[in-house]
C-alpha cells in the first residue's frame, strides 16, 4: 500500500495522505453508519454541540459553530470495527509504526455545511502522553475535502519539536500558530491522512455547503506504554497487527466504582 519513500517522507515529515485506502462501497457504508449513529444520540439526548471554545475566534463566530463529535464509534457500529483492521490500514500502518500495533480509540467528527466548526492548532500528545511517541492519527476521510469545507493542515516536521504548552491542554496559542501556518492537505473520500500525534495540525471552518465527515483512529506501537493515566479505554489495546510483547500487560488496570446512587 506504500514504499520506502512514502514511510520516510512521514518520519521526514510526521504524516502521510494514502489515497484510495477505502472504496466507494465502504465509504458509503460508513456514511450510512455514521447517520445512524446521530440519530440514535438523538433520541438518547446525547446529542451534544462539540465545538471547542476559546479566544481563537471571535465569540460571536463561536456561538454560530456546530460539530457532531462521538468517542468509541467501533463500540456503536461494525463498519467501524472493519475500518479498524481493514487490510489496507493495516498494511500501512506496519510500514509507519511496525509490525505490532495497537488500537488506542476512535472517534468520528462531523461539520456541517456552513457553520461546522474550526478546530485550532494543535497536537494530540496532551490528551493521551505516552513514553516513545508512538501514536498516529488516521484520519479516513468520508466526504471529499478542501479548504471550503475545512480540511486538515499540518506543520510539516513539527513532531520533531516534541511537546509543546497549550492554553489549557487544549490548543496552541492561536496567535503564534494560526491554521493559515498549516499546510492544507485536500482530500478525497476514501483517502486517509495519517499523522504522529506530535504533528501540529488543525483545521478551519466549513464554509461551503457540503458535510465534511471523519472518522478518527488513533494507534500505537504495542510497546509504547502511556506516560498519565488519562484517556483510558475499555477498548484500549485492541490488536491491530502483529501481537503484544508484554503479556502481562493486556489491558487497562480498572476498578469498578460503586455507588448507593439509584439509576
Amino acid at each position: 500500500m506504500i514504499t520506502e519513500k512514502d514511510v520516510q517522507f512521514y518520519k521526514d515529515n510526521g504524516y502521510l495522505l494514502v489515497k484510495g485506502v477505502f472504496n466507494r462501497d465502504e465509504v458509503l457504508g460508513m456514511r450510512e453508519s455514521v447517520e445512524r449513529i446521530i440519530q440514535r444520540a438523538a433520541r438518547s439526548k446525547s446529542d451534544h454541540n462539540h465545538a471547542w471554545q476559546g479566544d481563537f475566534l471571535p465569540p460571536e463566530q463561536l456561538k454560530k459553530l456546530v460539530l457532531k463529535g462521538f468517542h468509541d464509534v467501533h463500540y456503536h457500529d461494525a463498519a467501524f470495527m472493519r475500518a479498524v483492521i481493514h487490510p489496507n490500514m493495516v498494511s500501512v500502518l506496519q510500514g509507519i509504526i511496525g509490525p505490532n500495533v495497537q488500537l488506542h480509540h476512535s472517534k468520528m467528527l462531523v461539520k456541517p455545511p456552513s457553520n461546522g466548526a474550526a478546530f485550532p492548532m494543535h497536537q494530540d500528545y496532551p490528551y493521551f502522553p505516552h513514553r516513545d511517541h508512538s501514536m498516529l492519527a488516521a484520519s479516513v476521510h468520508l466526504d471529499d475535502a478542501d479548504t471550503e469545507n475545512g480540511c486538515l493542515c499540518v506543520v510539516p516536521g513539527s513532531h520533531k519539536q516534541g511537546p509543546m504548552p497549550h492554553v489549557g491542554a487544549h490548543y496552541l496559542n492561536h496567535k503564534e500558530h494560526p491554521i493559515s501556518s498549516g499546510t492544507p492537505c485536500p482530500a478525497e473520500a476514501g483517502d486517509v491522512l495519517f499523522f504522529n500525534y506530535l504533528t501540529i495540525h488543525g483545521s478551519d471552518v466549513n464554509r461551503s455547503e457540503r458535510t465534511r465527515r471523519n472518522v478518527l483512529f488513533q494507534y500505537r506501537d504495542a510497546s509504547d506504554l502511556p506516560t498519565e493515566q488519562v484517556h483510558f479505554d475499555w477498548g484500549m489495546g485492541l490488536m491491530v497487527s502483529g501481537e503484544n510483547p508484554d503479556f502481562r500487560n493486556v489491558k487497562p488496570n480498572y476498578q469498578i466504582i460503586t455507588t448507593d446512587k439509584v439509576v
